[in-house]
């Protein structure tokens, strides 16, 4: 939304090219409306919000792709024990009570084991029946180990971990990079998927987190279509060929693909 300087919510107000971009964005969008003043501080928690609902509205339609008993839902604080709660990362919560009690493990340790997501796609295990539907296939002796079993573990599978961006700066991008680093040293089994949304409008900033391989998945944009039409409209076009350089390269998609890249 525009605010009573009838500047874009998501842009840098410091950067003419972020204010021109943004602006056009919202054009596109057709979403001209105020902002109230005392929402403006919460815009973030209110982005993470509707991109939570959006995938637990969308993620869930995908079912017959990808079946399992799924909860989507915003991660609340900034614990850093959160992912504990999961199979892969259980380990965490017991190297947090070691190192609360011990300062010279916690200086070594440091706090790479601090992740908290904004976002969680968590699938929850299966009982043998359902496992066992089509033919038996496990019992007492067979699979022991596996995680999805519940009879094995009892705790849930991290399937995704989505991080959200309102905006972005080259602190926040790196911040986003550390976290999904961690996730990669830190987890035993699987690696969850790791994305990140953002409303960011100029294609620089998402370039400092979305170029590149080894730590995120993608980075998607809240209105990806839109960003592409507005940047038609503007004389920007260093920013232009960036965009479509991350959009061919696979590096940046619309929000829309994210469900379906989940269901991988």
């Amino acid at each position: 939304r525009l605010d009573e300087r009838s500047v874009a919510t998501n842009a840098d107000e410091g950067s003419r090219v972020s204010v021109a971009i943004a602006k056009a964005l919202l054009e596109s969008i057709k979403s001209k409306q105020r902002l109230k003043s005392d929402l403006a501080i919460e815009s973030k928690q209110i982005f993470k919000e509707i991109c939570a609902d959006f995938l637990a509205n969308t993620f869930i339609q995908l079912n017959h792709l990808r079946p399992g008993k799924w909860d989507i839902h915003v991660v609340g604080g900034r614990s850093g024990i959160e992912i504990a709660n999961y199979e892969q990362y259980a380990h965490l919560a017991a190297l947090q009570a070691l190192s609360a009690g011990n300062p010279e493990l916690a200086a070594a340790l440091g706090n790479d084991y601090a992740i908290t997501p904004d976002i969680v796609v968590v699938r929850g295990t299966e009982d043998d029946d359902t496992i066992n539907q089509p033919q038996a296939l496990v019992d007492e002796n067979i699979a022991r180990h596996a995680s999805l079993r519940s009879i094995n573990n009892g705790l849930n599978l991290l399937h995704a971990s989505i991080s959200c961006k309102w905006t972005l700066r080259s602190d926040r991008a790196q911040n986003a990079r550390s976290e999904a680093l961690n996730f990669i040293r830190n987890r035993k089994g699987r690696l969850p998927h790791i994305a990140v949304v953002t409303a960011e409008p100029i294609p620089a900033r998402i370039a400092s987190l979305a170029l590149g391989t080894g730590d995120i998945d993608c980075v998607y944009h809240f209105a990806l279509p839109e960003l592409v039409d507005a940047l038609e409209t503007l004389d920007f076009p260093d920013a232009k060929e960036l965009l479509n350089i991350m959009i061919v390269g696979k590096r940046l998609k619309d929000i829309a693909d994210l469900p379906l890249d989940l269901a991988v």
